[in-house]
């Protein structure tokens, strides 16, 4: 009658066919979920948070549980109101007559409320079961005073009913009348007519109505808030919550055109008690009320303390919530139930109902919106496990739910659904970063394997460009021991790229009962969260170290996904530190190194790689066209104290993109130079190195024009956008030894049968660099690179290739120790693919 009588029939017939496309919408997505799996106690919240993970079922949980509470007081005030609107004594009068007993203020409100709720914390301390048969004896009583009052509507004759309102001098009367079926009283109720609350006093409008109205339909939850207590709540919930729906849309539908066709406004809009005096039989208008209010309001207390049981059996909210955990011997959570009704109790307090409607009304949305939400992820995630016996939903009807709940909470209450959004967002964060990892799966993790799949196919390598390279790298580990700050390293040279860290463990599978490696890659990914470095980890197992890297290097990542870049520490006698215990990921934290990694080799213990066999590493990854890094020294820097010294230079990256072994053909414009100072450049880029400068170093030679070499690098550098201060550094000493062990001065005439471009494509190459430049020179080459000062951070040099004869590797990686012999932390780079672009 409220809705009717301030909205009209057009009006009210559009709300609830708003109300009951978003319930229905949300009942779709509740029977889905109810049927994939067994439900336990929490109803909704149980099925968000196992749907949508902890934080959102935690922070939902306890937005539904002030839901509930809020409409068990909404219905006790409103049984309040009918048992003072039928008892109470009328205003400006200081005595009852009759059945008008009861005094009217709002302490003795409060104090009916009390009581009332008093006789609900009765029946749900009893249990479910006590709660069930009232509530089914209710239902009896609700369907029959339904009954007689659509008998009531054919039987009763036109009666003028006078109403009773309260005045500033006392009450004043005015007159609604019962006019039968009549066109005149049909039409003039088809629009809306809105006024002001006689109970509020405040104006009514269609957001205000809605409101009220809406909390008529709340109850499609009550089912599944007893989803634990429920013999089978996966069968039970979808029928009970579809026919209810079905059941009570019908009826608002017909009652809301019964009155339009029967009662005028004034009797609508006045009296929302009317339905009595044009009963056939008043006083069972009176108790359906009572009893129909009554079960709203023990449904209500019931479903917030299951949800409140729940939320505190999952321990989301640690101690906050321990005593709610206790049950009696029969399994009811009483304490649960008592801690629900202390909060009723205190929403009690705040008088009027409706007041509170609006509030209760955004909670359930942001409810049902939720419900959706986690169906909708489920259907979205595709997993194969997601499979609901029942199947009338689609995400469709998800979406269609979200949309609904969403434009009708900021219809309802602007500020209220700000207000409960914001309230949301604060619970999300304080349960993510709060909260203990659960067990229950994580919905998120499903959605993003299957968008990264999606995307992954997406990703068609044949479409790469040079403008859009970046590094993807492959780092070998031996022991995460003694390579933490390498690994952190190589983070900060990813440039957003993929990063694998991978480790090849030698062992034979056929002589092994199970995989040795699946212990260990919890290890490895708990290094990696610790490092906080953004890596993947991939492990192997192989008869040696060199076919271990090639497996890695053939099957690591996915897709256009792939490592470009091999990186290795460099191979050299020196003992191994543990470096990991004194990181400050583990040090700062007070916390152990992971275990799980085998202790350090002594330095007594021969080495599972042999020299060879590095530089036959190095040799296959250039064959598969990757780029190498070889990094020396690197768990000697101090990135911490480097980049934030107080000093007033900065730091320094120093670049050398020149052949150190192969003087005759330093040219800086190849496309292993250009590879060297691109990732010069993307290590300046990170943000731990902005700070730092480059420094290129121009070798140059007496009568060699320098500053026309200056000029073009400076170019050069101008081109790709690199900012980098140009030193020459005359190296004449240098190369004079290596002139007088080799024939030919520096720009003299090629050999006999060589041309240009095949003198160039061997410097390109370098097919035997080991045998073309002595140790002499070479040290003479690491002194030139050791005086330029000051220290930098980290050296950057050109790595030939290794010599086509594989005799001569370890000549090639004994003079590669020479060059790098006390340089600090170094990295020798040899790049085999374009990577600088000059175009847009």
């Amino acid at each position: 009658g409220f809705v009717v009588g301030h909205a009209g029939l057009y009006q009210a017939l559009a709300m609830f066919a708003v109300a009951y496309f978003i319930i229905g919408m949300t009942v779709l997505s509740v029977c889905a979920i109810a049927t994939n799996g067994a439900l336990d106690a929490g109803g909704a919240y149980y099925m968000i948070s196992r749907a949508l993970g902890p934080e959102f079922g935690g922070s939902i949980g306890i937005m539904f549980f002030l839901a509930n509470v809020c409409g068990s007081a909404l219905y006790v005030l409103g049984l309040v109101e009918a048992v003072v609107d039928s008892f109470g004594i009328p205003p400006g009068q200081k005595a009852g007559t009759g059945v008008h007993i009861l005094p009217q203020s709002y302490w003795y409100e409060l104090l009916y409320g009390t009581v009332l709720l008093a006789l609900c914390l009765i029946v749900c301390l009893v249990g479910a079961s006590i709660y069930a048969k009232a509530t089914f004896l209710i239902f009896l009583i609700v369907a029959g005073v339904l009954g007689t009052i659509l008998v009531s509507f054919f039987a009763t004759r036109p009666i003028g009913v006078p109403i009773r309102l309260p005045h500033f001098n006392g009450s004043e009367i005015e007159n609604g009348s019962f006019t039968g079926f009549s066109l005149t009283t049909l039409r003039d109720n088809l629009g809306g007519g809105y006024a002001v609350d006689y109970t509020t006093g405040q104006m009514m409008s269609f957001s205000s109505v809605f409101a009220v109205m809406f909390n008529g339909c709340t109850g499609i939850m009550a089912g599944s808030n007893m989803s634990g207590d429920l013999k089978r709540p996966s069968y039970s919930i979808p029928r009970g919550t579809i026919s209810a729906v079905l059941f009570t849309y019908l009826v608002y539908n017909l009652l809301a055109f019964l009155m339009c066709a029967t009662c005028n406004r004034t009797l609508l809009q006045k009296d929302y008690g009317f339905l009595r005096d044009i009963s056939i039989f008043p006083p069972l208008v009176t108790v359906g009320i009572y009893a129909a209010t009554l079960s709203a309001a023990m449904s209500n207390l019931i479903g917030a303390s299951r949800i409140l049981y729940a939320l505190a059996r999952d321990d989301l909210f640690g101690r906050a919530l321990a005593l709610a955990k206790k049950t009696s011997a029969s399994g009811n959570p009483v304490m649960a139930v008592i801690l629900s009704w202390l909060v009723v109790q205190l929403v009690l307090f705040s008088g009027k109902l409706n007041t509170i409607a609006g509030v209760v009304t955004t909670f359930f949305l942001l409810v049902y919106a939720t419900v959706n939400l986690a169906c909708l992820a489920l259907e979205w995630a595709s997993a194969p496990n997601f499979r609901p016996t029942f199947r009338y939903f689609t995400w469709h009807t998800c979406l269609l739910g979200i949309a609904g709940c969403c434009v009708m909470m900021f219809l309802i209450s602007p500020v209220s659904a700000s207000a409960s959004l914001g309230f949301l967002l604060l619970l999300l964060l304080a349960l993510h970063y709060l909260s203990p990892s659960s067990t229950w799966g994580y919905i998120s993790q499903a959605l993003i394997f299957h968008q990264v799949r999606k995307y992954l196919l997406m990703l068609d390598v044949r479409k790469d460009h040079v403008k859009f390279w970046r590094p993807q790298m492959l780092l070998m580990v031996q022991n995460p021991r003694s390579s933490a700050r390498l690994i952190d390293f190589v983070n900060d040279l990813k440039k957003s790229g993929l990063y694998v860290l991978g480790h090849v463990e030698l062992q034979d599978l056929d002589t092994l009962p199970s995989d040795p490696l699946q212990p260990q890659q919890d290890s490895w990914l708990s290094l990696v969260d610790k490092l906080n470095v953004k890596a993947f980890v991939s492990l192997t197992l192989a008869p040696s170290v060199r076919h271990g890297v090639r497996q890695l290097l053939f099957t690591s990542g996915l897709g256009g996904m792939r490592p470009n870049t091999l990186v290795l520490g460099f191979y050299d006698d020196t003992a191994p530190q543990d470096g990991l215990a004194r990181h400050p990921a583990f040090s700062s934290a007070r916390e152990e190194v992971p275990l799980g990694f085998p202790p350090l080799r002594a330095p007594a213990t021969p080495k599972l790689l042999s020299a060879r066999e590095y530089v036959g590493i190095v040799a296959d990854a250039l064959k598969m066209l990757r780029n190498v890094l070889l990094a020396r020294q690197l768990e000697s820097l101090d990135k911490a104290w480097e980049l934030r010294r107080a000093a007033s230079p900065p730091p320094t990256i120093h670049v050398w993109p020149v052949n150190l072994l192969r003087p005759d053909s330093a040219r800086y414009a190849d496309t292993c130079s250009l590879f060297l100072l691109q990732m010069a450049c993307v290590l300046n880029m990170a943000r731990a190195w902005r700070r730092a400068r480059l420094r290129l170093f121009l070798c140059v030679e007496a009568g060699a024009m320098p500053h026309a070499q200056e000029e073009k690098l400076r170019q050069l550098l101008k081109d790709l956008r690199i900012q980098a201060q140009i030193q020459l550094v005359p190296w004449d000493a240098v190369t004079r030894l290596h002139w007088q062990t080799h024939q030919g001065p520096p720009g003299g005439p090629a050999p006999a049968g060589e041309t240009a471009e095949e003198q160039e494509e061997e410097a390109v190459n370098f097919p035997a660099n080991a045998t073309q430049v002595s140790d002499e020179y070479v040290c003479a080459a690491n002194r030139l690179v050791l005086e330029q000062s000051p220290a930098p951070a980290v050296r950057f040099l050109y790595l030939p290739r290794p010599p086509a004869d594989t005799s001569l590797y370890p000549l090639y990686l004994h003079q590669l120790e020479l060059l790098t012999r006390g340089l600090g932390p170094t990295v020798l780079v040899h790049g085999v693919s374009a990577v600088t672009s000059t175009q847009l």
